[in-house]
């Protein structure tokens, strides 16, 4: 395991092992799932609220011979006629997680950007392994395009990001709209994102396992998004976009993640790539930053300068 050496960082972890002894253990995924729900309604409910900003459901037309795509609308009370718009999807590693879960993230982002967000409940693995959730993502977007007028949305600014699996969605969502050319994406988000399928080496001597999520949690998480061995061959770019060679024409992007993050090397380098080919790319590693902390240590002092970075780099690129 990595040392955590930030005071504040290593009390936020602390916080989270004593919130979930022994860790997420993703054995049993329904298990795993009623226990994050729980969890998040309890920190939820001890949350402040967040006023200024009102929510609705609508439903998207889903995939082709899929179901429609619950899509939960969040704009600021007080709205000009027309904003720029976010496509959120939530974090989970491929198989857990909701819309519910990231709700007052949803809200602080409409106000904080002064923008519309429409967060994304897309199906989950292993019961609904790739394209289902990356395609119900699509599904998504093509309605948030198309209903610009009605949600009052410039549909030349619209940008997608999410946290985790929802970053790595985010990632593979931009590579299919750049190469379906249906709807244009203005900016990405890619919050320690989760993109390389071949990152699941076991821990042992030489191989630290990481905080929070773990590589025994990240190979279910592959395994179960893929629907065969994580590192087989012929697996979709969009799937795992760390394997997509071609990044040129993808929107300018950030990518944050921190060095005792799992994700880190591989954020790192997609970063990397997507600087080489030209892609305008913020890259934010933060010392300590185990994967979540701005979630379970949101007072510290590198979750706040993590979170106002790329809250600015978005607010500027949804409102230029």
């Amino acid at each position: 395991m990595h040392p955590i050496r930030d005071p504040e960082l290593a009390a936020g972890l602390a916080a989270f092992e004593q919130l979930v002894p022994g860790g997420i253990n993703l054995d049993d995924i329904p298990a795993a799932r009623r226990f994050l729900a729980e969890m998040n309604a309890a920190m939820a409910a001890e949350a402040p609220p967040i006023p200024g900003v009102v929510s609705r459901d609508e439903h998207a037309p889903g995939p082709a011979g899929a179901p429609d795509v619950m899509v939960r609308v969040y704009e600021p009370e007080d709205r000009p006629e027309i904003l720029p718009a976010l496509l959120w999807i939530h974090g989970g590693g491929y198989v857990l997680g909701s819309v519910e879960q990231d709700d007052l993230k949803a809200k602080s982002l409409a106000l904080s950007l002064n923008c519309v967000v429409a967060s994304v409940e897309y199906r989950l693995a292993p019961e609904h392994p790739f394209p289902a959730p990356l395609e119900d993502c699509y599904a998504a977007l093509k309605w948030l395009a198309a209903s610009a007028d009605q949600l009052g949305v410039n549909p030349k600014r619209i940008a997608i990001g999410g946290a985790s699996a929802g970053g790595g969605l985010a990632a593979g969502l931009g590579l299919l709209a750049r190469d379906r050319g249906e709807v244009d994406v203005c900016y990405q988000l890619l919050i320690y994102p989760m993109l390389d399928d071949t990152n699941v080496k076991p821990a042992g001597p030489g191989t630290p396992d990481a905080p929070l999520w773990t590589r025994a949690n990240n190979l279910i998480g592959w395994r179960s998004y893929l629907g065969q061995e994580p590192g087989s061959e012929g697996i979709s770019t969009y799937a795992a976009p760390f394997r997509a060679q071609d990044v040129s024409g993808l929107p300018p992007t950030f990518v944050g993640v921190g060095t005792p993050d799992l994700f880190r090397d591989e954020d790192i380098a997609y970063a990397q790539r997507l600087m080489q080919a030209g892609v305008p790319t913020e890259l934010h590693v933060y010392a300590d930053g185990f994967h979540a902390f701005d979630l379970f240590a949101p007072e510290s002092d590198a979750a706040q300068r993590f979170t106002a970075e790329y809250t600015r780099l978005l607010k500027r690129a949804l409102h230029s």
